[in-house]
């Protein structure tokens, strides 16, 4: 629990100090923009006052090319000139293709107004022209360039996220599975041996009793064994009636809980509910969820195992009246080595939720729980 917990907070961590990286980056950037701005303000203003020096000027052959070069100079910032009567009298900077096109015409001169003032131009005492202008294209991607760059940030931080998360859930995968093949690959051989004494027992015309009760548990190993060897295997599901399958794990828990502890089911033997199934591993998540639940309980109170058939789904309820689960642990309990007990390994819920969700392609969740009172685990099936 505490290496999740510090995996978590560097994940959160990271995220923090990208998101601050993206923020300076925009502070700075548009700091940078400001003064960009103040410039092109100057060379407006600049360009503005040579063009009235250019025309006010008595003998404009002294500085005529110095002039026509300051004017010439600006190369970036879209400028309109207007006279008074609002006609356009030159542009610059603008895409010279649509220059004929009024609307185009409109719509830069509506924008260069709402950007920044017109600067004056006296021509004469009754004509004066009006120079407007708006921001450069640099300055525009100066602008939204850091928002590109925190989106970037954040867009690499998720995805270098999901990479890490996705490679660590594979090499998970790969140790459930080599876990599970390896267990399954260790008890067969102790149960061929114990099925060898079996017969060597019945030559020896033993006790049927206790050759029964042998039998009893290398059938229940041999199918442990089958179920581990399911892992990681592609699982074929089969439409079959669920209701023995609850009525025999009921029943195998019925002799081996406490008698103080009562499990009871809403159907009975009669019903028959379809759904496609693997038995073997569904089974397994019927007695994984039983014997949380007794453990919740601490051997006395009561087990209910109820089922709610839809048009599309079933739902399969197992509740106890046991301590009950904390809301914060809601999704906790089905990650692996998440247990409360102190012998344990924490894999029941997890192998249930992965045997459900991804073999049969259901849900298992925590569906209430109330602390002291029991907890409600849902399994959501679906009928075909």
């Amino acid at each position: 629990m505490i290496a999740y917990k510090e995996k978590a907070f560097l994940k959160i961590l990271l995220l923090i100090i990208a998101i601050l990286i993206g923020i300076g980056s925009l502070l700075y950037t548009n700091r940078l923009a400001g003064q960009l701005k103040l410039e092109e303000k100057k060379k407006v203003e600049l360009w503005a006052a040579a063009m009235q020096q250019l025309i006010n000027s008595e003998n404009p052959g002294e500085n005529i090319s110095f002039l026509f070069r300051v004017i010439e100079g600006n190369t970036t910032v879209p400028l309109i000139l207007v006279n008074e009567e609002g006609d356009t009298i030159s542009t610059r900077n603008l895409n010279y293709r649509k220059l004929e096109n009024r609307k185009y015409l409109e719509k830069q001169l509506e924008q260069m107004k709402a950007e920044h003032e017109p600067i004056e131009i006296v021509i004469s005492e009754e004509s004066i022209h009006y120079m407007y202008y708006k921001d450069s294209v640099l300055l525009t991607k100066l602008r939204y360039f850091p928002y590109v760059q925190l989106g970037v940030i954040i867009l690499f931080v998720f995805v270098s996220y999901l990479a890490f998360s996705n490679s660590r859930k594979y090499e998970q995968n790969q140790v459930w599975v080599g876990l599970t093949k390896e267990t399954a690959h260790q008890l067969g051989t102790p149960a061929s041996s114990l099925n060898g004494w079996i017969d060597v027992l019945k030559l020896k015309k033993t006790d049927e009793k206790i050759i029964h009760e042998l039998e009893k548990d290398v059938k229940r190993i041999e199918k442990i064994t089958e179920r581990f060897s399911r892992i990681g295997s592609r699982t074929r599901l089969e439409k079959q009636n669920i209701v023995p399958v609850l009525f025999n794990t009921v029943t195998y828990f019925k002799t081996r809980l406490s008698s103080q502890l009562k499990i009871m089911l809403n159907i009975s033997e009669e019903d028959e509910i379809i759904l496609p199934v693997n038995e073997a591993l569904f089974e397994w998540v019927l007695e994984n969820l039983i014997k949380n639940a007794a453990d919740s309980t601490k051997g006395h109170g009561l087990i209910k195992i109820e089922l709610s058939v839809l048009e599309k789904i079933v739902n399969i309820d197992i509740i106890d009246s046991g301590k009950g689960i904390p809301k914060s642990k809601f999704k906790t309990i089905f990650k692996p080595g998440f247990t409360t007990k102190e012998r344990g390994w924490g894999l029941g819920l997890s192998l249930s939720r992965r045997i459900i969700e991804d073999y049969h392609k259901g849900k298992i969740f925590v569906e209430r729980s109330d602390l002291n009172q029991g907890s409600c685990i849902r399994i959501v099936l679906k009928r075909s």
